[in-house]
């Protein structure tokens, strides 16, 4: 889960990370009653899950409340890189001497933890490693011992910080290395970290991903879920614990497995450019056990988007037999019936592995209204394109 710069600056403020004093707005009122809190010049800055603010005009600069205001009317409801701007966060001028880069990582290809520094921050980094890597240092990260301030030091210095300023930014890389640890981060990002007139080192920008995997031993993370951009279909499969994404196509996808919903996807989309470019509208994972009350979860939250015209159901039979997933179909459209909703949508369904004959028997002699059976994933997927084409007619 990727946060707004406003959350990753007050998980930085709760773990020791020096930053400017300010708070977010969801209106220009509520922008200016916060400049006058702050008093002197403040920035405003839109708050979205995307680079290039700068650019776009999101991040402005202010003299007095009333200009901040000014200034949050224009940049709410602003569109950044296909983002829509729902709110701003208001923070304190400060001077600028100079800007570093800072940042900890997950390494996945080396299985690891990095730390990437530079002494040239406040530019996009990847234009960096491009154009001068030499100036973007990489420090593989012990994850057993961790940052203490000696490896700090260590970053900093291979990262080419000026000698004066290695010190007072050492307690900073510390405290940022403790956000990455007790939050669960797989990203902690400084751009710029900055050196002050007099000599302070602050975080003037933040990005955090938090792992979601986590969110077992992190129950304040959810607090921190972005309900205003959260397509609605994955904020209630998310509610009944469903491995559900929200695609841009018109034929629904359940299966078992993460590897096996991905082909299928594949699968489809391939068949479907026979039938009119239909594709496929989601990606379901119903995991090992498919339940009566999971199946039936599933079909209501892909029978919910409109777009679907018809649905897949691609199931290879393992520590779940194919039986009790037939059995969970069955059970799913009686579940669906008594809760007022019906399967008005065709169904196909592709059961293969173990007990894969008994599960074919238990549909066919269910005589489910709209289910077909085909025996192969190929021939699902264009059954399923088919129906999907014909639907659309």
């Amino acid at each position: 889960m990727d946060l707004f710069e406003y959350q990753a600056r007050n998980l930085f403020a709760k773990h020791g990370v020096p930053v400017l004093p300010g708070a977010v707005a969801r209106t220009a009122d509520e922008a200016r009653a916060i400049a006058t809190q702050l008093g002197g010049q403040v920035v405003v800055k839109a708050q979205v899950k995307t680079g290039g603010r700068g650019k776009a005009g999101g991040v402005r600069l202010a003299a007095d409340p009333a200009e901040a205001a000014s200034h949050a009317a224009a940049i709410l409801g602003m569109d950044i890189k296909g983002h829509r701007v729902h709110q701003v966060l208001v923070t304190a001028a400060s001077e600028i001497a100079e800007e570093y880069y800072l940042s900890f990582l997950l390494d996945r290809a080396n299985r690891t933890f990095m730390a990437m520094a530079s002494r040239e921050g406040g530019v996009e980094i990847e234009q960096v490693a491009v154009e001068r890597p030499e100036a973007l240092a990489l420090v593989p990260i012990n994850p057993l011992t961790g940052v203490d301030q000696d490896i700090a030091r260590e970053v900093l210095n291979q990262g080419g910080f000026p000698a004066e300023v290695i010190e007072a930014a050492v307690d900073v890389v510390t405290a940022l290395w403790r956000v990455f640890v007790a939050e669960d981060a797989t990203l902690v990002e400084v751009n710029p970290l900055v050196r002050t007139p007099d000599g302070t080192v602050l975080a003037l920008d933040g990005k955090v991903t938090l792992d979601d995997n986590a969110e077992f031993r992190q129950p304040g993370h959810a607090e921190l879920v972005d309900s205003d951009t959260t397509d609605p279909l994955e904020r209630a499969a998310r509610e009944r614990d469903l491995n559900y994404v929200k695609l841009d196509g018109e034929i629904g996808i359940i299966g078992n497995g993460a590897g096996l919903v991905m082909s299928t996807l594949d699968v489809v989309a391939y068949a479907g450019e026979a039938h009119g470019g239909v594709r496929p509208a989601n990606f379901l994972d119903i995991g090992g056990g498919a339940s009566a009350e999971v199946m039936a979860n599933g079909l209501e939250i892909i029978l919910l988007d409109p777009a679907v015209r018809s649905v897949l159901v691609n199931v290879f039979g393992g520590i779940t037999a194919c039986d009790e997933v037939a059995r969970g179909i069955v059970a799913a459209f009686e579940l669906l019936a008594s809760r007022g909703e019906q399967v008005t949508r065709p169904l196909v369904v592709r059961l293969d592995g173990n007990n894969a004959e008994l599960g074919r028997q238990i549909l066919a002699a269910a005589a489910l209204p709209g289910v077909e059976q085909v025996d192969t994933m190929d021939g699902a997927a264009r059954r399923v394109a088919e129906l999907a084409a014909l639907a659309g007619v």
